[in-house]
């Protein structure tokens, strides 16, 4: 998959799907050729031009050749404030306070597999599935060294990448930068895309012309946060869900992070993404270096679609191709108001109904009843709970239930035994007041002696109660970040190292208890990101349950994540958020859509919705496979035309099943009939009707003669195709339909 020829320099990446090709130029320079679509041989059709361009200047070896300038190459990796004006991939401050560097070509090596990244989530894979390259620059007065790490996938349209920074001079210096890569683009004929949005509001899609000069989508958070996501991509201005090219970048991190492209002078365009430069600045000794996260960079030539079938190595351990259980989790249904005899009778209720998961959430520890006090004692409330987590635990365990627990492990409250006891622990700024979120502060992650803290205290509870399931809260964003511990020339690491921190208290409880299935959240999906899904192999996406909502929060976080990954939960109406009244029908469709579950007091159904909710049930466990396991499209998204449709298409593994989801938010008046054409289906094949749920009109009405009349037929796979699948007429707002078809044998 990957080839260096010697004569020409050039370095070639390829598999089935791209090439990603480099190469060194005068035996020094490292620069960027070509991305795209898979061809056979790069024979430099697209040579460099040699142009005298004014304000461009020239490496001292180059002096008079002015036709030679760094300023307008595109460089795989270029340094700040040294022959190139664009925005660089790294910053650095010398002992002296130089800030020019030169980084060199000095040598390459190819491996078989992936590596791992000390103290980072990553990728992975086998030696057949990728191979790695990782080429060496040295900084030409010695004081910086560079290992670029390229590796490209057998099966998957990704080339991850990452940068080690090595201090190889005398003296200390600081990183003040140092993104994950830098790409240039020989054009920027592109729209630009980035997910947005605010808390209970995340992820939905901004697709905007590419600009000249910068643009930046980022976060100052401390997370990778609601506000932003650590995604981007560029689409050629025809591309759509089903065509066209697409260049996506996702980050493998859960810290701050800026993805920038710029626009230059000559219509060029650079994208350069990693941990966000503002605040940053990390101190090297002679020997340290500095390890950055890892980035994948996707290509598509098949739109969107194409572009989120790229399945990442991430998720890891036993659950990574498991099932996902149904759950009822309490937040919705008590809140802060709960005690044994609830959690029963919600485990007696979950039992009948068919749900499979009980999960406690906020208030069994210290002496919590609202969210002024306890966090970081991790101690049962025996007061509330006569009988401890074991008698929740018990409970539920002999109805054949599972049991998840709530943290939020990375915060804690003033009105705390462990803040009277370790008041350093929290990050605060010398001689300034506290600052507040949800009345909580952050323990400083970067100490040893607070991670140790974590995983005991943690550990503890995991090791003693019988848990299947832990969520795992992180409900404010860091400020005033400054450790008591660390010495003033490393407090511009604290927000990094806070992160680092967290990730190894992750994987020492993760590594300790494989059996729990760990599910992250920060108020939702404030820390949806793909360093989370590497120690936890879901996130509760959105605090927003809402169906209406959640059908562009799901479909803007489908862009980068699979359904699988998504925590997704039917509430009760009006809604807590936004107060909106929809169908227990479209709500629980929604949620299928992700992992599902529910999130109100069950114990409250009428007899009607007790019948609604087991006869759902019963649907996802016949579908589950195909909705977790299988290949998904997005046919309609909430992002085009009148923001009034959605539909997504599942296709089980072994193409067996086909699940077919519709949405329509808003009925209009004369509207035309809707076809949904499928995808990906075998042509010659004769797929059955087996499920159908047309809209309802009331939570009885399963779609009368309608669903009648269409369940029971066969139809063969190029007329869902071409043809398409219309639409039963929608009379009601908030219309929610399934299909589900089976093939039948040739």
């Amino acid at each position: 998959m990957i080839t260096f020829d010697e004569k020409t320099g050039l370095f070639h990446l390829k598999n089935s799907s791209m090439s990603y090709v480099m190469q060194v130029v005068r035996g020094k320079y490292l620069l960027h050729r070509y991305w795209g679509k898979a061809i056979r041989e790069f024979r430099d059709g697209r040579a460099f031009q040699a142009i005298d361009r004014a304000f461009s200047p020239q490496p001292g070896d180059y002096e008079n050749e002015r036709t030679f300038s760094l300023d307008v190459l595109p460089q795989e990796y270029p340094a700040y404030g040294h022959l190139d004006y664009r925005t660089p991939a790294y910053e650095v401050r010398l002992a002296d306070g130089t800030t020019t560097t030169e980084l060199r070509y000095e040598c390459y090596e190819i491996k078989k597999g992936k590596p791992s990244l000390a103290g980072l989530p990553a990728a992975y894979a086998e030696d057949h599935e990728a191979e790695t390259l990782v080429i060496k620059l040295k900084d030409l007065a010695g004081k910086l060294a560079a290992e670029l790490s390229y590796t490209i996938f057998a099966e998957l349209p990704i080339v991850a990448r990452n940068a080690k920074l090595t201090n190889i001079g005398g003296e200390a210096l600081d990183l003040t930068g140092a993104a994950s890569f830098a790409l240039d683009f020989s054009d920027h004929d592109f729209d630009r895309l980035s997910l947005y949005g605010g808390h209970a509001a995340e992820r939905s899609l901004e697709r905007v012309r590419l600009m000249r000069g910068i643009q930046e989508n980022s976060s100052r958070r401390g997370a990778s946060s609601h506000q932003q996501s650590p995604f981007l991509a560029l689409a050629r201005k025809d591309a759509g869900e089903n065509s066209g090219e697409v260049y996506g970048f996702s980050l493998v991190w859960s810290g701050e992070f800026s993805f920038k492209t710029e626009v230059e002078q000559f219509g060029t365009t650079r994208v350069v993404g990693g941990i966000n430069p503002q605040g940053f600045c990390w101190h090297l000794e002679p020997k340290e270096s500095f390890q950055t996260p890892e980035a994948w960079l996707a290509y598509s030539s098949e739109g969107l679609n194409g572009m989120s079938q790229a399945r990442h190595h991430i998720v890891r351990g036993k659950h990574r191709d498991a099932l996902r259980p149904i759950l009822v989790n309490n937040w919705e249904a008590t809140y802060f108001d709960f005690d044994d005899e609830k959690m029963d009778k919600l485990a007696e209720t979950a039992k009948e109904l068919g749900i499979e998961l009980l999960v406690l959430d906020d208030g069994w520890f210290g002496k919590r009843k609202d969210d002024n006090s306890s966090l970081g004692d991790w101690q049962v409330n025996m007061s509330k709970l006569k009988k401890g987590l074991k008698g929740v635990a018990e409970s539920a365990h002999k109805r054949g239930l599972k049991f998840g627990l709530w943290f939020e492990p990375e915060m804690v409250s003033e009105d705390s035994d462990l803040y009277r006891a370790h008041p350093d622990w929290a990050l605060q700024a010398p001689a300034y007041p506290h600052t507040y979120s949800r009345h909580q502060l952050v323990l400083d992650l970067s100490r040893q002696e607070v991670r140790d803290y974590l995983v005991e205290s943690v550990g503890k509870i995991l090791g003693e109660n019988p848990i299947d399931y832990v969520k795992w809260d992180f409900n404010r964003h860091i400020t005033d970040a400054f450790s008591g511990k660390l010495p003033s020339e490393r407090q511009g690491e604290v927000r990094t190292r806070f992160v680092l921190g967290l990730y190894e208290v992750l994987e020492r409880l993760t590594q300790a208890f494989p059996e729990v299935l760990f599910e992250s959240c920060s108020g939702g999906g404030g820390r949806f990101d793909a360093g989370m899904l590497y120690y936890m192999p879901q996130t509760w996406t959105s605090d927003d349950t809402d169906a209406v909502q959640r059908l562009s929060i799901q479909s803007g976080t489908s862009l980068v994540f699979p359904p699988i990954t998504m925590g997704a939960h039917v509430s009760v109406v009006p809604n807590h958020q936004v107060g909106r009244v929809t169908s227990l029908q479209m709500r629980g469709l929604c949620a299928m859509m992700g992992d599902f579950g529910y999130e109100l007091d069950i114990t409250k159904f009428t007899e009607e919705e007790r019948q609604e909710v087991k006869a759902q049930i019963e649907l996802y466990k016949k579908i589950r496979p195909t909705l977790q396991l299988g290949s998904f499209r997005r046919l309609l998204t909430p992002f085009e035309g009148t923001k009034n449709e959605t539909a997504w298409q599942f296709i089980s593994r072994d193409g067996s099943q086909v699940v077919l989801m519709y949405f329509k938010t808003l009925a209009e008046p004369a509207a035309p009939i809707r076809l949904l054409k499928l995808a990906e289906l075998d042509p010659e094949a004769e797929y059955e009707l087996t499920e159908y749920l047309p809209a309802k009109r009331t939570s009885m009405d399963f779609g009368g003669e309608a669903a009648l009349q269409l369940k029971g037929r066969s139809f063969y796979g190029d007329e869902l195709m071409y043809s398409g699948l219309a639409v039963e007429k929608i009379d009601t707002d908030f219309a929610a339909y399934c299909w589900v078809f089976e093939k039948k044998n040739k």
